[in-house]
């Protein structure tokens, strides 16, 4: 992983005006190159600054969001895989609000495509997507460009303490109700 980011800045510091297509376009690079998304909106901070760095970070997971949706739509047998990680790690009947995949999405550690999953789950279609996919990013581009170079400064008391906030605040902003349909909850199995 750190030949990727030595790559990506040789790249950006040679390419000049380039650099901002050729950093969205790792964007689109990076989840099959399995590089999360906080390591390179880290880099669009150190290599762009907090402003454009969340810029381009936003516009590079918005197009690798569309990008899934499109695969999604048209490739569904591919995404049998994330499909079966829903169902096992969160079960059939959740729904996410936006504001609670935007709280996920800044744990480091959460499957970045199983939350652009539930996004097309709740989206009535590609427009409501887009538009969700986007609010969604917004707060990931931006605490990891603004926040995430100073974050190997942090003690791990304060880590401890921004995942328990975190988690506290996904609780708090979670969908009231649940619907479960007579079928399936009487269902013989």
């Amino acid at each position: 992983m750190n030949e990727a980011m030595t790559m990506l800045f040789v790249i950006t510091d040679s390419s000049g005006y380039m650099a901002p297509i050729v950093f969205i376009f790792f964007h689109l690079v990076r989840q099959f190159i399995f590089i999360p998304v906080p390591i390179v909106c880290i880099a669009g901070g150190v290599l762009f600054g907090a402003v454009l760095g969340t810029v381009y970070s936003i516009i590079g997971l918005s197009m690798a969001g569309i990008m899934f949706f499109i695969l999604f739509q048209y490739i569904p047998k591919v995404f049998q895989k994330v499909l079966s990680l829903k169902k096992k790690w969160l079960g059939d009947h959740v729904n996410f609000t936006i504001a609670q995949i935007s709280i996920l999405r800044l744990i480091p550690f959460i499957h970045y495509h199983l939350l652009s999953l539930c996004i097309v789950e709740i989206s009535k279609n590609f427009k409501d997507y887009l538009k969700f996919s986007v609010m969604a990013n917004i707060p990931v581009a931006l605490f990891y460009t603004v926040f995430g170079q100073f974050m190997k400064q942090f003690s791990p008391t304060l880590i401890i303490t921004i995942l328990l906030s975190l988690t506290l605040l996904f609780y708090l902003l979670r969908e009231k109700q649940v619907i479960i349909k007579w079928g399936e909850f009487f269902s013989e199995k």
